[in-house]
């Protein structure tokens, strides 16, 4: 009798693999990211577990390393993948889109590692800092005055959520001058834009308060 829920990998280690991440919520444009860089197939539709066995080992072991084993890398890439999923998580039936250049009102374009749509506007945007030293108070300023400017653009106008993301965690003053920038603008209903911070913590990111 044939388990029909077993892989058909049958007990290998991608298998094993494909076993684990399918209990991960990992959003398509991540399988998309992780297929293309280990030039892996990737079925476009159909259950998760069929479309992780149509990958090739070094993208199923790519995934596993950085979504199970919650390993780091010297560039900070494992740190961006998971920070994507993590605001992906967020934001149901919307479109994301990574590293997206935005306009603000000063004319500058803003390079913007994942921003959220919702029916062609944006409504989120998010940074992470996936390497270095913690996050500093002339960091979280640099954020918030480059949201600001997307926020009185002509393509801010939906703009609600701003995320600073850190692997390397945060500064106490950074936190404390964000959250003094974000009060200051809670009394403009016009311009309300909500500012999170979080924190890569034992394998999960979790929003700090702001």
């Amino acid at each position: 009798m044939v388990n029909k829920g077993f892989p058909k990998f049958g007990m290998s280690q991608a298998g094993a693999y494909v076993a684990d991440l399918k209990n991960y919520n990992l959003p398509d444009f991540i399988l998309v990211l992780i297929a293309k860089e280990c030039k892996s197939e990737l079925l476009e539709r159909g259950r998760i577990d069929d479309r992780l066995q149509s990958m090739n080992d070094e993208a199923l072991m790519l995934l596993h390393r950085i979504f199970v084993k919650g390993e780091e890398d010297a560039a900070g890439k494992y740190a961006q993948y998971r920070f994507f999923a993590y605001v992906s998580s967020m934001y149901h039936k919307c479109e994301v889109i990574v590293n997206e250049a935005i306009p603000g009102e000063s004319g500058k374009n803003h390079k913007i590692p994942i921003a959220v749509k919702n029916n062609g506007m944006y409504i989120a945007v998010a940074y992470n800092k996936a390497t270095g030293n913690p996050v500093s108070k002339k960091e979280t300023t640099r954020f918030y005055e480059m949201v600001d400017d997307i926020k009185k653009g002509d393509h801010g106008t939906m703009l609600t959520d701003a995320i600073y993301g850190s692997s390397v965690g945060f500064k106490g003053e950074a936190l404390v001058e964000l959250e003094r920038l974000n009060k200051e603008r809670a009394s403009d209903p016009e311009n309300k834009l909500d500012f999170k911070t979080a924190n890569f913590e034992n394998n999960i990111y979790s929003v700090t308060k702001c």
